[in-house]
């Protein structure tokens, strides 16, 4: 039977069996001694077996579903390689059955037979037990350390440091104050109920060349974060995040505080007065059009949507400008509607037009015409070969006929030019495939004319989500420079030039129409 190999291991350090290349030899000498041609290896590595999200296997299944599949087993080393969930196990087992092909594993063997398949659902559900149940073990035991005040996390917050601490024999983490950084905690909390806000701070520290936790400038994002951390207080709060819906653990006191709560709790509720702080642009899907696009040409940060006046005026500002505040990049303001409106119009006018289209289709046309070319021509030389191949056959096969060879000196070149002949049929097969789905994704004028007429419709009245992948679809880039913007066109236009300068609208400093 023609079989595939399949290998994994889901990392160095927690995986207790076979390494990949020890897997693959047990399983092609396994192949050999039961008569097995294996015609593809497939191999995860560092790849969990608890999700079927493995660009291998998926592999492997597809082939496997195909309506000429070319194999018609799956070998394993053992059958937690194939999938330490049981629903994933099912399904796939059940999706490969139906299309003919089994799966076996080498070092748990069973037979087909209804006692065959209760005893590989016996191997399997052990295996997802010892998975979950491993994963409970070492939850329970963060857990119980965190829960005696003990700190697990990598890194500790700003401001603290951590130290080992004897417990019963062993040395575990825990926080002890970093006096200097501790000060600037301090001070960023004062400064925040004396009434300063977020940027201002931001540029006193930076001003200061106070070194921020990771070494580098100070930023919003990293303001807010120690604001917010209950960790000054002296509280380690862990798991508030469970994937096993478990309690989140506290324990108030758990090492020295910089911040006492009273004052933890009147910044706390400063912050929630100005909520529009809490949000950072990364994290929400913006409400501007160009957003992921726009980028500033001064310092090269991404250009973001900025309401001003309760939301009356909208502005794109350089993210540096947005961050650290006045001052610290020269580039503008630039009024949203005026600067959307003019690449909607420069799409319009440079892509969207007759000429244009009819170029774009040929140049598709012409692509998937040298792909269906060159697959072709692959596809004649795999032909020449399967019949060169089958004229050697019949030769050795004439040559056995009237006795002028033995079986025995001939069987090693027949096996050999069999095993060449069925690899040749299957790059036949995968390359008729392919010959036959370009075939149906090759594109007419009108398809791709009707096509591109919806998308005009759809950038005036689509959602915001369609305007945005539509134009993105299109557009690379937009660098601003001073009162230039510079357009990166993902297609060419004007005979290969992909770039385009043109002038940015009613940029102002500050507020405005």
């Amino acid at each position: 039977m023609k079989a595939a190999l399949y290998a994994r291991v889901s990392s160095e350090k927690q995986d207790t069996d076979l390494s990949i290349s020890a897997q693959l030899r047990n399983l092609r000498e396994y192949a050999v001694n039961n008569g097995h041609y294996v015609v593809k290896e497939f191999v995860d590595e560092a790849e969990s077996g608890k999700t079927a999200d493995r660009p291998a296997f998926r592999e492997m299944i597809a082939m496997a579903r195909r309506q000429q599949r070319p194999f018609d087993l799956i070998l394993i080393w053992k059958y937690s390689r194939f999938a330490r969930n049981r629903e994933d196990s099912i399904v796939f087992k059940t999706m490969l059955r139906k299309a003919g092909v089994q799966v076996i594993s080498i070092t748990e063997p069973f037979e087909d037979t209804p006692t065959g398949r209760l005893l590989e659902a016996m191997i399997e559900s052990l295996d997802e037990f010892y998975s979950a149940n491993l994963g409970e073990e070492v939850t329970r035991g963060m857990r119980e350390s965190t829960s005696r005040g003990f700190y697990i996390a990598s890194y500790a917050p700003y401001g603290y440091r951590k130290v080992r601490v004897s417990d019963g024999g062993r040395e575990r983490p825990r926080l002890d104050i970093a006096p200097h950084q501790a000060k600037v905690v301090s001070r960023i909390f004062a400064e925040v109920l004396e009434g300063k806000g977020l940027v201002e701070i931001v540029k006193d520290l930076n001003a200061g060349g106070i070194s921020s936790p990771r070494g580098k400038a100070w930023g919003k994002t990293t303001i807010y974060q120690i604001l917010t951390n209950e960790a000054y207080t002296g509280t380690l709060v862990w798991g508030k995040t469970s994937s096993r819906n478990l309690p989140a653990i506290r324990v108030e006191h758990a090492w020295p505080a910089i911040i006492d709560q009273k004052t933890f709790e009147q910044v706390h509720r400063l912050l929630g007065e100005r909520a529009f702080i809490k949000i950072h642009p990364k994290r929400v899907s913006s409400n501007y059009l160009l957003s992921g696009l726009a980028r500033c040409g001064t310092c090269g940060r991404a250009l973001l949507g900025q309401d001003a006046k309760g939301g009356k005026f909208h502005y794109y500002v350089c993210g540096t400008l947005l961050k650290k505040g006045a001052g610290s990049c020269t580039t503008p303001y630039i009024n949203s509607h005026r600067f959307e409106d003019l690449v909607i119009e420069k799409i319009k006018e440079r892509i969207l037009t007759t000429e244009n289209l009819m170029e774009l289709v040929r140049l598709v046309n012409e692509e998937m015409d040298a792909s269906s070319g060159e697959y072709r021509q692959r596809l004649d030389t795999v032909i020449g070969d399967i019949s060169m191949v089958n004229k050697r056959l019949e030769r050795l096969y004439d040559a056995l006929e009237i006795g002028t060879l033995r079986l025995v000196d001939l069987a090693p070149r027949i096996q050999e030019l069999r095993n060449r002949q069925e690899q040749l049929q299957m790059a036949r097969m995968e390359l008729e495939t392919l010959l036959s789905d370009r075939r149906v994704e090759l594109a007419d004028i009108h398809t791709i004319t009707s096509y591109v007429e919806d998308l005009r419709n759809l950038l005036q009245e689509g959602t915001l989500a369609e305007r945005k992948s539509f134009i993105k679809s299109f557009i690379k880039e937009i660098k601003v420079n001073g009162s230039v913007a510079e357009l990166s066109y993902t297609i060419p236009l004007f005979k290969g030039q992909p770039q385009e300068s043109v002038a940015v609208p009613h940029i102002v400093q500050y507020g405005g129409v």
